[in-house]
């Protein structure tokens, strides 16, 4: 009888290679009206209070690595009275239709920004990366690879991680920079969908990846070792 192999374990994955020069992190609705105290979201910006550490620090490491940080913030309807047909938009436009570019609730929160980070808003749709430029931007800037992370596994994360896998990036998405509510319902979507997108790894494990790009130089050499030779 013919048996079925089973996938491959997260110990049988090949290495995790990723050159930050050509990497783009991308922090999707990390401002305070989304997660702030203002939220007209407070179980989602709950469930993200235990990754905002994460965030912060793949945020950081990927700017000491030479990598772009994007934040895909979303700032109001710009007068705009057609929201779509999603129930999402009819429980939500009540509290952010008069959202406009520099209120407070479109700012990013202050411990992720950085003078160099771009912020490339939108005012339109559920995605970050649909109808918008963020991702002609990213390729302008020789990104090949994108990572995400933010808000909200519900929604937002799984269509961008879509979109932009049909658009030809490599995506990744650390587990402990990413949220959604209810917090189990966040794995499930983890472990069933992102992972038959995109590579699904942690922050530790991808600041690792890139320490290893940079200690190889553009033909291939082993900087780090090439240093201990005579």
């Amino acid at each position: 009888m013919m048996s079925i192999k089973p996938s491959l374990g997260k110990d049988a994955r090949p290495p995790l290679v990723v050159d930050p020069r050509t990497t783009a992190v991308v922090c999707i609705e990390c401002q305070e009206g989304v997660l702030g105290t203002s939220t007209p979201l407070p179980a989602l910006a709950a469930a993200a209070a235990g990754v905002i550490a994460g965030i912060e620090r793949l945020v950081t490491t990927a700017r000491a690595a030479g990598a772009t940080v994007v934040h895909a913030t979303f700032e109001g309807w710009l007068g705009g009275t057609e929201y779509g047909t999603a129930p999402l938009w009819r429980a939500l436009t009540p509290h952010t239709g008069h959202w406009a570019p520099g209120d407070q609730a479109t700012r990013v929160l202050p411990r992720l920004l950085a003078p160099e980070d771009l912020v490339l808003p939108r005012h339109h749709g559920l995605s970050p990366t649909w109808g918008t430029e963020l991702l002609a931007v990213l390729r302008a800037r020789g990104a090949t690879t994108i990572v995400f992370a933010g808000v909200s596994l519900n929604v937002a994360v799984p269509l961008a991680v879509g979109e932009t896998v049909h658009e030809g990036f490599r995506v990744i998405v650390p587990r402990d920079a990413v949220a959604g509510t209810p917090a189990e319902y966040g794995e499930l979507v983890l472990r069933n969908t992102i992972a038959m997108l995109a590579r699904v790894v942690t922050v530790d494990e991808l600041a690792a990846a890139w320490a290893r790009a940079q200690s190889w130089d553009p033909v291939g050499r082993d900087l780090a070792n090439q240093s201990n030779l005579g």
